[in-house]
């Protein structure tokens, strides 16, 4: 694709996700199958809003179904998906709507708490609303009353996913189609880091006591969405929580107050400050051993051990009682923890939720520290 971003004084090429192929592929596909003739390109609209013209390789029309592939392209950001052909069969069916299923090399979930549920096949559910948006744009244009099945595939998929999380996180037989943007946008570190340190640095000059920091989108959707606070007040840090603690310290902020996901946050009870996988994944390690010592059965922490999300961990503390008093003892660890990263110098908090479960800890001070954060209406 045609796409450029500069980094580190360097231009990078712009990609597109297993998600956007799946959606162009299956668009293709149906256009093929409705018409009797498949196009050489095709033109979706990805979720950012960027339009992507991709090429069509392989198409195939017989009776009452069509396939076609599209070759992934991750632009200059490093992935193990890079160049495979993301497949999609679409056939005629007699249910209205579009059935999204997942064939050879696509993953299929066996663990709990993943983005789809037990059985499904790994397509997440951002591609899985580019794929039905699309084809329901085809059958709009189209006589045809009924309804289509998709099913994508990827020929090398299962050895690819050797490569990657998904054995771990109970994703077994392939690759996971994903995307949330569409856009393969390739990051460094250091642009990273700079690009932190530029936000902090504007939330001070504009009269900012406390910084709130949270690792991304989730944490912004969540700011907005259960503490009814501007999202905009916050300062996305990735997994460099560590180093934007430093920068708050360095710059005279009176306070930090981190709002994350548990998935990202339980690794501070851990020692880690950068909370990326490469560093290490203790999430459950961590939550096994928290339960335990509120009186966790061996049983229920050999099932923590076993799971893939911390949500699944999180049900087994529920159904045995102890999730208050484990969440009560991890948001003790969590706020030595950070307190130790700045030495005092500043005040820090943490306020750490679940998509299932809500707000699932905080550390003395931080409801105080969010209640000030709220009346300096930083914008």
């Amino acid at each position: 694709m045609e796409g450029f971003v500069v980094k580190d004084g360097k231009k990078l090429r712009l990609g597109y996700t297993t998600g956007s192929c799946a959606a162009a592929a299956s668009k293709a596909a149906a256009i093929a199958l409705l018409t009797g003739k498949g196009p050489e390109t095709i033109t979706i609209i990805t979720p950012k809003g960027k339009k992507l013209d991709l090429k069509i390789e392989d198409m195939k029309i017989s009776e009452g179904r069509a396939s076609c592939a599209v070759r992934k392209d991750s632009g200059d950001d490093p992935d193990v998906t890079d160049g495979a052909l993301i497949y999609s069969e679409v056939a005629l069916c007699p249910e209205p709507g579009v059935h999204i299923d997942g064939g050879k090399g696509v993953g299929r979930v066996t663990k709990r708490g993943l983005d789809q549920p037990v059985g499904n096949a790994a397509i997440n559910s951002g591609p899985r609303r580019q794929i039905e948006e699309n084809l329901k744009e085809v059958l709009e244009a189209s006589d045809y009353q009924g309804g289509l099945s998709v099913v994508i595939s990827v020929p090398n998929g299962e050895e690819l996913a050797r490569k990657t999380f998904n054995p771990r996180l109970g994703i077994i037989g392939g690759i996971s189609i994903l995307g949330t943007t569409g856009i393969v946008d390739p990051m460094s570190e250091q642009a990273l880091i700079d690009t932190i340190r530029i936000s902090l640095r504007q939330k001070k000059e504009s009269g900012a006591g406390f910084a709130l920091l949270t690792p991304g989108n989730m944490g912004a959707d969540y700011i907005k969405g259960s503490l009814e606070l501007d999202p905009a007040l916050s300062v996305a840090v990735s997994n460099y929580i560590g180093d934007s603690l430093d920068m708050c310290k360095e710059m005279g902020f009176e306070g930090a107050l981190i709002v994350g996901h548990i998935g990202k946050l339980v690794k501070l009870a851990g020692g880690l400050m950068n909370t990326h996988s490469k560093y290490g994944d203790c999430r459950m390690e961590i939550l096994a051993a928290y339960g335990g010592a509120e009186g966790l059965s061996k049983e229920a922490m050999i099932q923590i051990l076993d799971c893939a999300t911390c949500d699944d961990a999180l049900r087994i503390l529920s159904e045995e009682e102890l999730l208050e008093r484990t969440m009560k003892r991890l948001a003790e660890r969590i706020a030595f923890i950070i307190d130790y990263r700045v030495k005092g110098a500043i005040k820090t908090g943490a306020m750490v939720y679940s998509n299932e479960y809500g707000l699932l800890c905080e550390t003395e001070g931080a409801r105080q520290m969010l209640e000030t954060i709220a009346k300096e209406h930083v914008i």
